[in-house]
């Protein structure tokens, strides 16, 4: 069984308890970066005191289990990948960067703290790039979740912190804050000038906003018993239809709701990170750490499915995003910044995209000239509808 137990938190809990003085304050690993803060207790004969350690650690493992999802499990990075020296085959199908246009944001590269970065690139080549700290002025993180270039050029992303968008000159046209208590990991374009994110928080809620007046359109309220925001929200997306399908990836579940709230379909998927509709009526999921791309029809029922087991040549990371195109291929974005030792990431595939029938068609792994970093969301610029404003 797949244990979801965050070696960061055992850590942190066994450094409590053999310094009797609560938990750490420090939390600069990945893992610790996106996980709530590990409450203390009073070390004077109670929690921590010794006869108590064991017990308490071996509960600490019995819940993350069956909460790990919506607390330190949201971003951790499964280790169940093929053996260690199987990173990925000799030569790669495609012609690696060069093989389709496309615009490429990452979360939480920790070897650039400076320069958390969103790429253009064309014919191999980076063409444009947009970057910002991974720590705000106040000391908070940040990392690009989302971004999708417009047909004016102007890129539209999330931050975690905030959303905004940009001009080809890199200048700030909008920009949203997210306000104290909140995250922002979604910014999709619905049309001209009027963009969908959801704000995690309590409460929670998607938001339509006019990014030409700033004005907020629109709120949604969507209910969830996930109370650490980070583990409540990823990707939404708005439908041609105007509904709203939300990955719930702290309970397990993506949810089909109207403007009004409104539950209008549902169906259980293990820690569903990104979720969008096909233009044959079902719905395509990424599974995050659980490692999978699944098609599922409107009974729920699961019609096609790419996991590790059919790669098993190379070390997948969180398959964090997955988009269908035009020509049947899905497309899959696997994040490997989970793991915590940075030297395990060159070699690893970034993007993976595949046929119908799970034949790999291309294998982008571009960690020099140019190093993309790790992979979140990428935009193929050569699909037909790359570049349309609205939901497609």
């Amino acid at each position: 069984m797949k244990t979801m137990f965050s070696a960061n938190l055992s850590h942190r809990f066994l450094t409590a308890c053999s310094s009797r003085m609560g938990s750490p304050s420090g939390r600069t690993t990945a893992e610790a970066a996106h996980e709530p803060p590990f409450t203390s207790a009073p070390c004077a004969g109670g929690l921590f005191s010794q006869p108590n350690c064991m017990n308490v650690i071996r509960t600490l493992l019995k819940l993350s289990l069956v909460v790990g999802s919506a607390a330190s499990a949201t971003h951790t990075y499964s280790a169940d990948a093929p053996n260690s020296t199987t990173i990925r085959p000799e030569v790669l199908p495609g012609k690696g960067p060069a093989q389709h246009p496309f615009l490429y944001a990452g979360e939480w590269d920790t070897r650039k703290p400076q320069e958390q970065s969103i790429f253009i690139v064309r014919e191999g080549k980076i063409v444009w790039q947009y970057s910002m700290p991974i720590k705000t002025a106040s000391g908070g993180n940040q990392e690009f979740d989302d971004a999708t270039l417009l047909s004016s050029g102007n890129v539209i992303f999330s931050r975690m912190s905030g959303a905004g968008m940009v001009s080809p000159d890199r200048k700030l046209l909008w920009d949203y804050p997210a306000p104290p208590g909140t995250e922002i990991h979604s910014c999709q374009s619905i049309g001209k000038d009027r963009v969908l994110i959801m704000r995690n928080g309590n409460p929670a809620e998607a938001m339509i906003i006019n990014t030409a007046t700033g004005k907020v359109e629109k709120e949604i309220p969507i209910p969830t018993p996930v109370t650490g925001t980070h583990g409540q929200f990823r990707h939404i997306r708005m439908t041609k239809e105007g509904t709203l399908l939300v990955p719930h990836l702290g309970e397990g579940k993506v949810v089909e709701y109207d403007l009004n709230g409104k539950v209008l379909w549902s169906v259980s998927a293990k820690s569903p990170w990104h979720a969008v509709r096909l233009k044959n009526g079902n719905t395509l999921i990424a599974g995050d750490w659980s490692r999978y791309a699944r098609e599922v029809n409107p009974k729920g029922e699961t019609v096609w499915e790419f996991t590790q087991a059919d790669a098993p040549d190379y070390k997948m990371g969180n398959i964090q995003t997955a988009h269908r195109r035009a020509n049947g291929n899905t497309v899959m974005c696997c994040w490997i910044a989970g793991d915590n030792n940075t030297s395990h990431w060159p070699g690893t595939v970034q993007v993976l995209e595949v046929a119908p029938d799970k034949t790999i068609v291309w294998a982008l792994s571009s960690w020099k000239d140019p190093d993309l970093g790790p992979a979140t969301h990428i935009q193929l610029l050569d699909e037909p509808d790359a570049l349309e404003d609205g939901p497609h």
